[in-house]
């Protein structure tokens, strides 16, 4: 039939430049640690195994490293069949805990604390602080999570907005560098300073890669709803 062939090679240029597509948005291993797959399983690993002694639901650990459900339910049946991950069934919830008397746990967690640690860890202490109305990751190892290129940096640089107790906060802080086994630099500021500061180093700021660890500007954190919601995560 006229117009056949060039309907087909039309096709054909089509489905190679989908296929091009596809090649190259595949995600590249993450800069902070490159022996894995990718960032979410980073994220997903550090979440459930540097915390052992909670469960956790699928769509909160999906809440708190931003990515699908599906994406999560995926690395956690894959941490299962290693025997690094455990889970159960409660109701319509999946709840998932890690596995921490295998030969692997110990070492892998080591890992995981120096690499994709510190969202989970920092986050996971500064929520139970009060007056910190928002926290983030900055400079090198903001960077390096967001797939800037360069060394895992030594240090962690954390940016404080609010008004938390300082013992209260100190403690946090060096709970976090006995989990990460590095030091965590601090800069805390008041909401009114923050809001009405415009130098230079706040421009550099948040010019740059920065990691959330706490927000509460209005928003509900998913990780003490959890806490709090027995049924969360449902």
């Amino acid at each position: 039939m006229p117009g056949t062939l060039p309907a087909s090679r039309s096709h054909l240029r089509y489905f190679r430049k989908l296929h091009a597509s596809v090649q190259f948005m595949k995600v590249a291993a993450p800069t902070l640690l490159p022996l894995l797959r990718s960032r979410t399983q980073g994220d997903v690993m550090a979440e459930v195994l540097l915390n052992p002694d909670r469960e956790h639901s699928i769509s909160g650990i999906a809440s708190r490293v931003g990515s699908s459900a599906t994406n999560v339910l995926r690395e956690i049946e894959r941490l299962e069949a290693a025997g690094l991950v455990s889970t159960r069934k409660r109701g319509n919830t999946r709840l998932a805990h890690a596995v921490t008397d295998g030969p692997v746990y110990g070492p892998l967690v080591q890992l995981l604390a120096v690499t994709f640690g510190p969202r989970a860890v920092l986050r996971d202490l500064l929520i139970d602080v009060d007056g910190i109305e928002r926290a983030f990751i900055y400079g090198s190892w903001a960077a390096r999570y967001h797939e800037v290129s360069g060394a895992v940096p030594g240090d962690i640089d954390v940016l404080v907005v609010g008004t938390p107790n300082r013992d209260a906060l100190t403690d946090a802080i060096e709970a976090a560098e006995r989990s990460l086994h590095r030091e965590v630099n601090v800069r805390r500021v008041s909401p009114q300073a923050w809001a009405g500061d415009d130098g230079p180093f706040k421009r550099t700021v948040m010019s740059s890669p920065i990691v959330e660890l706490v927000d509460n500007r209005g928003e509900v954190d998913e990780r003490r709803h959890d806490r709090e919601d027995p049924m969360a995560g449902r």
